[in-house]
């Protein structure tokens, strides 16, 4: 189902006009794209964020209704909030349904936990991709690109040309020289019982050190005699 995203066009700009729509509970943004001016828009801070927190308004066609005209959009940037996480800015790029996007869609892996790897082997999972760039027209575009694990074995790898895409779906960054892998299954780390044990002495010697050097250091600046200012 595709998300509907409202907003509305707005005249004033600059960062005070900003800081005062945030006050006010609205978020600024901007729509572009598809050879059309630029247009400044606001949008309800409240139900912009209950939108942003779902996965599909990242990564598929939003129907972006502005004074009542409805357009099809990407997401394409937005600025939040350090601390808070709040959003602070959107664009949104127009897009044309016979024109090719690039957009980063996640990866969602599936049967991670009986994985012949994990499960017999004693493994564990190693992400090294989360997400990829692919290149499609806008009608083919898929929310996410499932990855199924289940077979993968210990030291075994799963690069980019074993996924199964969607029709119409180009993965922008595989070529004939480069296939990344996506992920891995790998041994565990295992710590040895002594490690910390030597680590801990070193310190406490290291700290033994110190404290003499200090106490020296402390001696000396004791005859020293005071500088006239």
């Amino acid at each position: 189902m595709k998300i509907t995203v409202t907003a509305e066009k707005r005249d004033v700009k600059g960062t005070g006009a900003s800081r005062r729509l945030r006050r006010n509970g609205k978020v600024p943004g901007i729509l572009y794209g598809n050879h059309k001016d630029a247009v400044s828009i606001v949008l309800d801070s409240k139900t912009l964020h209950q939108q942003f927190h779902k996965e599909a308004f990242h990564a598929s066609i939003l129907e972006l209704s502005t004074d009542g005209t409805k357009e099809s959009v990407l997401l394409r940037d937005y600025q939040l909030e350090p601390v808070k996480g709040t959003i602070l800015h959107v664009d949104f790029q127009r897009v044309n349904q016979n024109e090719k996007i690039h957009v980063n869609v996640p990866f969602h892996f599936i049967n991670e936990d009986i994985a012949k790897g994990v499960k017999l082997e004693g493994g564990v999972i190693s992400h090294i991709m989360t997400e990829v760039d692919i290149a499609c027209l806008p009608k083919d575009l898929p929310q996410f690109i499932e990855v199924d694990l289940v077979d993968l074995g210990l030291g075994e790898s799963v690069h980019l040309s074993e996924l199964n895409l969607p029709e119409g779906v180009e993965l922008t960054a595989l070529t004939e020289e480069n296939d990344p892998a996506i992920t891995s299954i790998v041994k565990p780390k295992v710590q040895k019982a002594d490690e910390p044990v030597a680590a801990s002495e070193e310190a406490g010697e290291d700290d033994a050190s110190d404290g003499d050097s200090s106490t020296e250091a402390s001696d000396e600046g004791s005859n020293e005699e005071p500088k006239e200012e």
